[in-house]
């Protein structure tokens, strides 16, 4: 074997990736790394008496091209004569139901299958070809995201499944860029298919792939790839030593009170308590935890958390809040006027245009186009199915969407009054007006909307 090869099996014997007599599921996706990994662990099978099952999850997000992925899978499965398993996903279908990004949609599906695939074929590992290109893309990434020293670690090279923490991911490629692969399978012959979609930039990852590394390779860090490899292993050390540090405060809190911890053990020891729930621990909701004790701080819609003096962190589940059908129907009559509707006051006036200078935005007040509105206001509270046309986005949105990305808690939600007007939305109290109702060039009358909450 040559220097890749031999370099991969040294590594997977010190690092006790994995064990001989094995069963070992291997991800393959058709692309170069995938194709690689295969050929090397299937060198190693005979000699290590492992049992290796292919799994293929085909996107269904490049047309024929997704089809062609997986018949070159089959095909270069059954030359190794292996097991392949393989399983189509509707990525598009569940980014557009759950708004997540392609991305996060394609990944969540991909993990789920390899789960269900490798109970099949009674493996407990799952080795995957992730390569240290694949870390540096992701440091970047996740520092635009904010994250913390742990996430800036990068990939591990072992960590529990995302689907099933009993399955373990193991990444034996990690520490060799891909140009050493594409070297390999061009020395070995080995054929592989290339993803058209990984030039598009479209996807952020291409966008750091194609435009950052290139950047700051060329003009501020030749070496950029080794630094960040090495930062990140420093990283990782590091925020291995902190998760110990919190995890051994937790067996044995009494040693030194939470409040005389240093800061970022404080963050760490909540960070695992709500990790071992499997909620997503994010950092606005770490640092209300520990500055607030006592307070109760939502991480779900239908769960909150607060943390007591001694740093124990206690959830509480809440009830699904029922949509109120109340209603009242106004008719705007005159010049201006006024109504109540659940303990909230709300008065409106009608201005004419005189100048195209819109009015000043202020907090309890709206402005609209008069002639668009119209004369009839039903007011409410928001009920299943509602969606509506937010002023400054392209499209309408189903409200309980647009809520969740405005982080509003659920029981507010159901507290909130909207106004509709030929059964559109036109208001959602404290939020935004509807794009289709906004003042124009051609407004020549305004609606005057102000409210005021009394309960």
């Amino acid at each position: 074997m040559n220097e890749l090869a031999d370099h991969v099996a040294r590594t997977l014997q010190r690092r006790r990736l994995l064990s001989s007599g094995q069963s070992i599921l291997v991800a393959v996706s058709g692309g170069v790394d995938s194709m690689v990994l295969l050929h090397l662990l299937h060198r190693l099978a005979s000699e290590r008496n492992w049992r290796l099952t292919v799994a293929h999850f085909n996107h269904q997000l490049r047309g024929r091209s997704s089809g062609a992925d997986e018949s070159f899978v089959r095909r270069a499965t059954e030359r190794l004569n292996l097991p392949c398993l393989v399983e189509r996903g509707a990525v598009k279908d569940l980014a557009r139901e759950e708004r997540l990004s392609v991305e996060m949609a394609a990944r969540r599906l991909r993990h789920d299958f390899l789960a269900r695939a490798a109970r099949v074929c009674g493996a407990r590992v799952i080795a995957l070809a992730h390569h240290a290109d694949d870390q540096v893309e992701l440091f970047f990434l996740r520092l635009l995201r904010g994250a913390g020293g742990g996430g800036l670690a990068g990939m591990r090279w072992s960590s529990p499944s995302p689907a099933d923490a009993g399955l373990t991911l193991v990444r034996p490629l990690l520490d060799q860029p891909k140009s050493m692969l594409t070297a390999f399978a061009q020395q070995e012959k080995i054929r592989f298919r290339r993803d058209a979609s990984n030039r598009s930039l479209e996807f952020q990852r291409n966008r750091v792939r194609h435009e950052l590394l290139p950047l700051l390779t060329k003009h501020y860090q030749p070496a950029l790839a080794r630094v960040l490899l090495r930062q990140m292993e420093i990283l990782g050390a590091e925020a291995e030593c902190l998760d110990d540090f919190a995890n051994e405060w937790l067996r044995a809190r009494k040693r030194l009170a939470f409040a005389r911890l240093p800061v970022a053990v404080q963050r760490r020891v909540l960070h695992l308590q709500i990790l071992a729930q499997g909620e997503a621990a994010e950092f606005d909701v770490i640092e209300q935890l520990r500055q607030s004790p006592g307070r109760p701080v939502t991480v779900r819609p239908d769960v909150t958390v607060q943390r007591d003096e001694t740093g124990l962190v206690g959830w509480h589940e809440t009830k699904e809040p029922k949509f109120n059908a109340a209603e009242q129907r106004i008719h705007l009559t005159g010049a201006h006027g006024r109504a109540t509707f659940a303990g909230t006051a709300v008065r409106w006036r009608f201005v004419r245009r005189r100048s195209s200078v819109r009015p000043k935005p202020e907090p309890g007040c709206e402005w609209f186009d008069a002639d668009k509105v119209g004369r009839d206001i039903l007011l409410r509270h928001w009920q299943a199915g509602d969606s509506f046309h937010p002023i400054g986005l392209g499209a309408s949105v189903k409200l309980q969407n647009f809520f969740t990305n405005q982080k509003i808690p659920r029981a507010r939600r159901h507290q909130l009054l909207v106004a509709t007007s030929g059964g559109e939305i036109l208001w959602v109290e404290g939020l935004r007006i509807s794009d289709r109702f906004k003042i124009t060039e051609a407004t020549s009358r305004l609606l005057q909307w102000r409210w005021e909450r009394h309960a």
